[in-house]
């Protein structure tokens, strides 16, 4: 199995709701994007979004099957302000502020939601190094 990671799905409930969402928190969308799923990239990450019905029935998560959870999305940031700065745009893009940022053991972060209740994590990480486009860069 490769171990790259190259799409992110996330379910959603409405579709341009979401497309609105991530479009004004800075993510582009690709022209194969169409009436049934939107490609969003930024940064060397690419998202897919797709209505949730049809995301858990492509899974065969159906009927009484456990439906997917238990995962929280992060963006590392070079600075504290970065992150205040990041948490404010998705608030008055219409995202949840779930934690608000603060000091932890490693660094400074906090969570948000997207409109669908997705949890994002954006973060300060001291001893990360991270590249041009903001992907940590780890000893191989």
């Amino acid at each position: 199995m490769s171990r790259t990671l190259s799409l992110v799905t996330l379910g959603v409930t409405d579709l341009a709701r979401s497309r609105d969402f991530y479009t004004r928190t800075g993510w582009k969308v690709a022209s194969c994007s169409n009436e049934h799923i939107v490609f969003l990239h930024g940064g060397g990450t690419t998202i897919a979004l797709f209505p949730r019905d049809a995301l858990l029935e492509d899974c065969g998560l159906t009927g009484n099957a456990p439906t997917p959870g238990g995962v929280t999305l992060a963006c590392n940031v070079a600075s504290r302000d970065e992150v205040d700065a990041r948490l404010a745009q998705v608030v008055e893009a219409g995202g949840r502020l779930i934690a608000p940022a603060r000091d932890k053991p490693w660094g400074y972060g906090g969570y948000f939601a997207d409109p669908d209740g997705h949890p994002w994590e954006v973060a300060h990480v001291p001893s990360l190094t991270l590249d041009v486009e903001g992907r940590i860069i780890l000893d191989a």
